[in-house]
Order: structure tokens, then sequence, then C-alpha cells
């Protein structure tokens, strides 16, 4: 849809904003989805982890939802009553799930034997300190100058 199309048409120019907006948009769209199918998808999950694959997948599969959506939304179906919604919401569940899994990936790993030798030295200990000599001199003494 060129600018000549949308000027020919009648429609409130409250909205032409709009309109350009969404055509930019669309247009983006279009150019992201020549890029990806330029591709061929086993080329592409090839040199992807499997975290990243299903990364791909739900948001190519959500995407796809959420422009039918939109579809039935200009042909004037509620898409709040529609399978598509639940649709959507079981994606969402799985990019969750996979979104809990990469934070776990980040998360930083206990060292276990650092952590008690790190607990063990910090603790204060009545009996260690009768038998352990202070190399700084105990408050209250006065050392002996040579």
């Amino acid at each position: 849809m060129s600018e000549d199309d949308i000027n020919t048409e009648e429609y409130p120019t409250e909205i032409h904003d709009y309109l350009a907006a969404f055509e930019k948009s669309l247009g983006s769209v279009d150019e992201m989805l020549k890029t990806m199918m330029s591709v061929s998808r086993s080329e592409l999950l090839q040199k992807l982890e499997p975290l990243e694959q299903a990364k791909l997948d739900l948001v190519s599969v959500y995407t796809l939802n959420s422009m039918f959506w939109v579809y039935l939304a200009t042909q004037g179906i509620n898409p709040k009553e529609h399978p598509v919604k639940q649709e959507l919401e079981r994606i969402r569940t799985y990019m969750n799930k996979v979104r809990e899994i990469a934070d776990k990936k980040k998360a930083s790993k206990l060292d276990k034997g650092a952590a008690s030798r790190f607990v063990r030295n910090a603790l204060w200990e009545p009996n260690a300190e009768k038998g352990h000599t202070s190399k700084t001199p105990a408050k209250g003494k006065k050392r002996k100058m040579d």
C-alpha cells in the first residue's frame, strides 16, 4: 500500500499518523520475515544450542498466533473469545519455563567447600582463642621495647 493509496481512500484525517506508522511496521515485519525465510530452518537450527532453538520456535509460533489475533480483530471477530487466546497463554507458559531454565544456567554455582571454609573461619570459637597466639598485642597490654 503506497501513500497514494492511503490518500485516495476516505478515512478520518486524525488517524493518518497511526496508519502511516502501521504501514511502516508492516514493512518491518515483511523485511524480517523475508530475512528469516531466506535461511533454511534446519541450517538455522544447526547453528543454535537447544535452548536457543526452543526460544526461536517459541518466538516464531507466538508471533504467528499474534498475527492471527490481529487478523481476527480486523475481521470483526473478538479474539478474546477465540481459541487463539488459550494458545497464546500456553505459549507464554512455555516461554516462562524456558526463561527459568536460562536464568538457572546464568545463576552462579555454589562452591560448597569454599562456603564452608568461609563460614568456619568467620565464626568465633571460644576454645580456639585460648591456645591461639595472636600476632597483634592484646588490648591493654604494653609491649616491651628493646
